[in-house]
């Protein structure tokens, strides 16, 4: 008997866990409230939000450097380099140019970045702190040419503790169909956390 209520209880899982997929995705779609911002150096982070922004047609957002970097900037075997001083100093705040957004009208913000010294540039923290993300699902990306992720999202959630940060992810030459998965998984798990899909499942029967 008990062999039979959990697999009763399995199927039924599965069965939630479907229908919350496919309710998250419509919802995604149909309300737009998805803004992808990213910053880009070298055009790599770029493609992959135009991907992102692309699969849940989501609004992309460019922060642009006021001072674009250049080739010497970007050197990290150089110790003066603009890159470097930058982000030896938690301080610092790269000016971005002025672009028109109101973060206002999405729920969901995706934030992509280049890994530098194991960490987001600064010019991330600068887009953050121009802007009320509060009650926003905040969902960091990123593309490495060797660190991972986590170091750098721990950063961000440690220097912002009252924002929603979600588990970010590293998408390292990742294809369309790989990063459409991984942004249903994301959407499903804001819109369907899985305690409301387990609550349903062993609902008291009345």
């Amino acid at each position: 008997m008990n062999k039979i209520i959990m697999t009763l209880a399995a199927v039924m899982t599965m069965s939630l866990a479907a229908c919350a997929q496919n309710k998250g995705e419509n919802r995604m779609q149909n309300e737009h409230k998805s803004l992808v911002v990213y910053f880009s150096a070298t055009g790599t982070t770029a493609r992959v939000a135009r991907m992102i922004a692309d699969v849940t047609d989501g609004a992309l957002y460019e922060i642009v450097p006021q001072q674009p970097y250049t080739s010497d900037d970007l050197d990290w075997n150089d110790r003066q380099s603009r890159s470097s001083v930058e982000m030896n100093n938690p301080q610092v705040r790269p000016e971005v140019k002025e672009t028109n957004i109101d973060v206002g009208d999405y729920d969901v913000v995706f934030i992509g970045y280049p890994i530098w010294w194991d960490r987001a540039p600064r010019i991330v923290n600068t887009f953050i702190e121009s802007h009320d993300l509060k009650n926003k699902m905040l969902i960091p990306f990123a593309t490495s040419g060797g660190s991972g992720i986590n170091n750098s999202v721990k950063e961000l959630k440690n220097t912002y503790p009252n924002l929603k940060w979600q588990d970010g992810k590293l998408l390292n030459g990742s294809s369309r169909n790989s990063i459409q998965n991984w942004t249903n998984d994301v959407m499903v798990s804001i819109l369907f956390p899985a305690t409301t899909i387990l609550s349903a499942v062993f609902q008291p029967i009345k």
